[in-house]
C-alpha cells in the first residue's frame, strides 16, 4: 500500500500566533467560529483543562471519533494526537477534520511505522494481527483487528485458542493482556512515553504519605506500576471508578490531565498525580498533547487547517478492522447514536 494520510497545512498567507490580537476573548471566538463553521469541537482526556472545557465531547479517543460520526456538524477539530484525528476522518470521510497542531504525534505511533510492521507480519505469516488503535492508518489497514484498552482482552478472549496472535505496538499493554487473557502473544516492543515515566519508588513513596489512597492505573504502565493498583483500565474505566468508588482519596498513574474531569465530578475527594523519575519532573505530561493551545484551536478554525486528508482507498483498508473489533465488541454499532453524552 502506497497511500498514506498526510496533513495539509494551512494556506500561504494563513493567520500566525504572532498575528492574534493579544486583547481577543480566544473563547468567545472559539464558540462563534464553531458556530459560523458549523464545527464539532473534541476533546481528549489528556487535553489541558481549558481546552476540555470549550469541548462539545471530552471522552477517550474512538468514543469520541463516534459521537463526532452520529452529528451532523461539517468540521470536527480533534484537540488530540493525530492518529485519533484519523480515527475521525476514517469514520466520517464526508467531514473536514482539522488538528491544532500538525506536530502532536503519539510515541506509540513513531514506534510501529508502516513498513516494519508489514515485515513484521511477514515474519509471522500465521499470527493474526491484533493491534492497539494508538497507532497510525497505515498501520491499521495492515491490521486484522483494532483494539482499544477497554475491549482489547474481551477481543483477545475470543480468538481460537490454537491461533497465535501478533499484538503491536505497546509492549506494557501487550504484557498485560496476555497475563489477563493467559494468551502468549508476540508482542511489538513499542511503549508510550507518559506511562513508561511513572516511578514505583515514587509511587512507593507516595502511597507511603497516603496510606489510605486507592491507585487507578493506566495498562500502559510498566508492571512495575500495575503490580500495586487496586484498578486497572482505560482513561473512562479509570475515570468511572475514582467518580463512583467509596473511597475519598486516589494516586493516578496516567497522564495528569484527566484529573480536571475527576475533580469536576467529585469534587469533594482528592487526586494525586504519581510522579515520574525523581518524583520532581513533569514528564507524566504527554509533550505531544501539550502542544494543542487555545491559540491554536482558535486559528485552525480560522485557517481551516491542519487537515487531514485521507485516500479513500487508504481509508476504506483502515475500517475493516475497526469495524471488526466493534462486531466482536457486543454488536457496538461504528457509529454512535446522535444522543451521545456532551462533555462533563
Amino acid at each position: 500500500m502506497n497511500q498514506i494520510t498526510t496533513i495539509a497545512e494551512a494556506n500561504a498567507g494563513a493567520m500566525s500566533e504572532t498575528q492574534i490580537d493579544p486583547t481577543l476573548d480566544l473563547e468567545a471566538e472559539i464558540k462563534r467560529l464553531k458556530k459560523e463553521k458549523n464545527a464539532v469541537i473534541l476533546a481528549h482526556y489528556y487535553q489541558d483543562g481549558e481546552i476540555q472545557d470549550l469541548a462539545d465531547f471530552v471522552g477517550d479517543s474512538l468514543d469520541l471519533s463516534r459521537k463526532a460520526a452520529a452529528t451532523d456538524a461539517d468540521v470536527i477539530v480533534f484537540c488530540g494526537v493525530r492518529f485519533m484525528a484519523e480515527v475521525a476522518k476514517i469514520l466520517s470521510p464526508e467531514k473536514t477534520v482539522l488538528l491544532p497542531d500538525s506536530k502532536a504525534g503519539c510515541s506509540l505511533e513513531d514506534s510501529c511505522q508502516p513498513e516494519a510492521f508489514r515485515k513484521f507480519r511477514e515474519q509471522h505469516p500465521d499470527h493474526v494481527s491484533i493491534t492497539y488503535i494508538n497507532c497510525s492508518a497505515e498501520v491499521k489497514a495492515a491490521s486484522d483487528i483494532i483494539v482499544t484498552s477497554s475491549n482489547a482482552a474481551e477481543i483477545i478472549d475470543q480468538i481460537p485458542l490454537d491461533q497465535p496472535i501478533l499484538w503491536a505496538p505497546d509492549r506494557h499493554l501487550g504484557s498485560y493482556l496476555a497475563k489477563k487473557t493467559g494468551r502468549d502473544m508476540v508482542l511489538w516492543q513499542g511503549s508510550c512515553i507518559v506511562h513508561e515515566q511513572f516511578s514505583e519508588r515514587e509511587l512507593i513513596r507516595l502511597k507511603t504519605q497516603h496510606p489510605d489512597a486507592k491507585i487507578a492505573a493506566h495498562p500502559e504502565c510498566h508492571d512495575g506500576i500495575l503490580r500495586h493498583a487496586d484498578q486497572i483500565g482505560s482513561t473512562r474505566a479509570i475515570l468511572e471508578y475514582v467518580i463512583n468508588g467509596p473511597d475519598q482519596k486516589y494516586l493516578i498513574a496516567t497522564e495528569p490531565h484527566i484529573i480536571h474531569q475527576m475533580e469536576k465530578a467529585a469534587p469533594h475527594k482528592t487526586f494525586i498525580p504519581v510522579p515520574g523519575a525523581d518524583g520532581s519532573c513533569a514528564c507524566n505530561n504527554c509533550p505531544f498533547m501539550e502542544l494543542n493551545t487555545l491559540e491554536k484551536l482558535y486559528l485552525c478554525l480560522v485557517n481551516n487547517g491542519p487537515q487531514i486528508i485521507m485516500p479513500e482507498d487508504l481509508r476504506i483498508q483502515a475500517v475493516k478492522p475497526l469495524e471488526r473489533m466493534l462486531e466482536m465488541s457486543k454488536g457496538i454499532p461504528l457509529k454512535k447514536e446522535a444522543a451521545a453524552e456532551p462533555a462533563a
